[in-house]
């Protein structure tokens, strides 16, 4: 039998790195990228230590330089001949409150959570529909489904992509392709530190929220945000792609579940109390 081919974006750290390991370690060929391979180190560590380092490769692709994406996912289809599972990884979070978050910002937030995922995944489909099957795992956030104060940015990016995700969906149902959503929660992530970007205006003291992002800052930095082991997550997409009839979408963590059942249940006056409290903005 052929072994399956797995493309990740994203793979220097975080769901990305352990996804690959994940997946190599059932058997896939995984094609690793990342914007920078001068970051590949932990991957290369890692996949050692797991001795799946010869069914791991590793190449350079930023996902917001979208002209270059065609050309690397079409590499890939060349060297391998098919791409069975691609997972859109990559991503960052810019923090900060909407009125301070400047339009050069926004649109850096949506060309890699956003339009990168759209140029990656447009690039994949030729392989998928000459095959006639494959999985495409967007590795999204409870963020899509219930946006957060000072995370308008990074909800908003999210939130298009579970949209357009959704259409895509079933746009492929009858060609064999799936489209899945995982909607992680808090994890101990780097998109919590590096892969965190904080709006320029975020802490000027001309901010009319300039004492409110001190209050959030320090509620992040003194434990506010309990944040689980990444595995959960990279064994969660494992099981997906190994899945003939993935569901839509997959939460990931308790937190996640206890955000959206209270968006759901609450009377939205209660449920923006609740949340605005917990963050110490209010």
């Amino acid at each position: 039998m052929k072994e399956k081919v797995a493309v990740i974006t994203g793979s220097s750290s975080g769901f990305g790195l352990l996804t690959a390991v994940e997946l190599a370690s059932g058997g896939y060929r995984v094609v690793a990228t990342m914007r920078d391979l001068r970051r590949r180190s932990k991957l290369d560590e890692a996949a050692v230590a797991a001795r799946v380092n010869e069914r791991v490769d590793v190449r350079c692709l930023d996902i917001a330089n979208h002209e270059s994406v065609p050309a690397v996912i079409e590499g890939i289809g060349r060297d391998y001949g098919q791409i069975d599972v691609l997972v859109n990884n990559a991503g960052f979070a810019m923090a900060g409150f909407a009125e301070d978050i400047v339009l050069p910002e926004l649109r850096e937030q949506f060309e890699t959570n956003f339009f990168g995922h759209v140029a990656v995944t447009k690039a994949v489909l030729p392989a998928m529909r000459a095959q006639k099957s494959g999985h495409i795992i967007m590795v999204t956030s409870i963020s899509g489904r219930t946006a957060q104060p000072t995370l308008s940015s990074y909800s908003s990016s999210k939130f298009a992509l579970e949209g357009w995700s959704e259409s895509l969906r079933m746009e492929l149902r009858s060609v064999g392709i799936r489209v899945v959503l995982v909607e992680p929660g808090a994890y101990d992530t780097d998109i919590w530190s590096r892969n965190a970007k904080i709006g320029k205006k975020m802490f000027e003291q001309n901010s009319p929220n300039a004492e409110r992002g001190r209050k959030f800052r320090d509620f992040v930095q003194n434990g506010g945000i309990k944040k689980r082991d990444p595995k959960e997550v990279s064994q969660l997409i494992a099981r997906i792609a190994q899945d003939p009839n993935p569901k839509l979408r997959y939460l990931a963590g308790t937190d996640a579940k206890v955000q959206l059942v209270a968006k759901t249940l609450m009377p939205w006056r209660w449920y923006e109390k609740m949340v605005t409290k917990a963050m110490k903005i209010d």
